[in-house]
């Protein structure tokens, strides 16, 4: 299946749902990055939750930053995704390894870290981004998104995310997100039976590994709730918009001397996108242009 997410509502508006397969972007950033198995979980959920937070952002041109710093081995993360379908992110140690936790799974909460914090930073296009803090819960990302949806933004909120990996790759990735909007939080029937079939669940890779598909999933939640799937199927995808010219410019504020430095003691310069690991290679001759340049720019 497709990369893609769609958008629901249930309970005459009172119940909004986002759910999206992430599959394939998730796979892509491994062999970017060089993953390993506990890695790839990680931003493939970070990676799933950016995009189904952006999703009911309103403006074109709206992004969700994400960054999880925490106190384990893999140190943390940051993701940065768009109301357009694409994101792009890195872990901080992408080498990093643990045996399985007590229920078998890739031990996500115990390679980022149980104490830290989440930063979310909302830029909807124009004016001062806005930016929150929040402590870590669990480190397994979902939870502690959710968390971040409950404290800072005041919407109950269950997100529920997972990658699969194995040694072909990613086989299935994905997550779904489920809000209870204001008027419906009144509701303490509704909510509750939200929360029991919410909790039923053994998580979101084995409803994929099952052959659901995301209406199937909807479905199975809200079916009997007013359940009105949107027709609108966005495609999501990796992407970064990294390119040779942003690594020139960013050479040049290096300066004359740090340039020519590089001329004399490397024949040149290498440089790394951090968000997607594309390699740049500004040669002599790159550096010695950026020189006449700026010397043109101070005449």
């Amino acid at each position: 299946m497709a990369d893609q997410l769609i958008r629901a509502t249930a309970a005459d508006g009172g119940i909004r749902a986002v759910g999206a397969i992430s599959t394939r972007l998730t796979q892509e950033a491994r062999v970017r990055h060089k993953l390993s198995y506990v890695a790839t979980a990680a931003l493939g959920r970070a990676m799933t939750s950016g995009l189904l937070l952006a999703s009911n952002m309103k403006r074109e041109g709206s992004r969700v930053n994400i960054r999880i710093k925490g106190n384990g081995p893999m140190g943390g993360l940051l993701v940065d995704a768009g109301l357009d379908g694409t994101v792009r992110g890195y872990v901080d140690n992408p080498s990093v390894e643990l045996p399985p936790n007590e229920q078998g799974k890739l031990d996500v909460g115990g390679a980022l870290g149980r104490e830290g914090f989440v930063y979310v930073v909302r830029d909807i296009g124009y004016g001062y981004p806005y930016s929150s803090t929040v402590e870590l819960v669990s480190g397994e990302v979902g939870d502690d998104i959710a968390n971040y949806l409950v404290t800072s933004e005041q919407t109950p909120s269950a997100l529920i995310v997972g990658v699969f990996v194995g040694a072909e790759g990613v086989t299935a990735s994905g997550g779904i997100l489920l809000q209870v909007m204001p008027k419906a939080a009144r509701d303490e029937a509704l909510v509750a039976t939200l929360e029991e079939r919410v909790g039923q669940l053994s998580g979101f890779t084995p409803l994929m590994q099952q052959g659901l598909t995301l209406p199937d999933i909807f479905n199975r939640l809200l079916g009997d709730l007013g359940l009105v799937i949107l027709p609108e199927v966005q495609m999501i995808r990796f992407d970064c918009p990294c390119s040779f010219n942003r690594v020139l410019g960013a050479l040049k504020i290096l300066g004359e001397a740090e340039l020519q430095d590089m001329i004399e003691k490397d024949d040149g310069a290498e440089a790394t996108c951090q968000f997607c690991g594309e390699i740049y290679q500004a040669s002599r001759d790159h550096l010695a242009q950026l020189i006449e340049d700026l010397r043109a720019e101070s005449v």
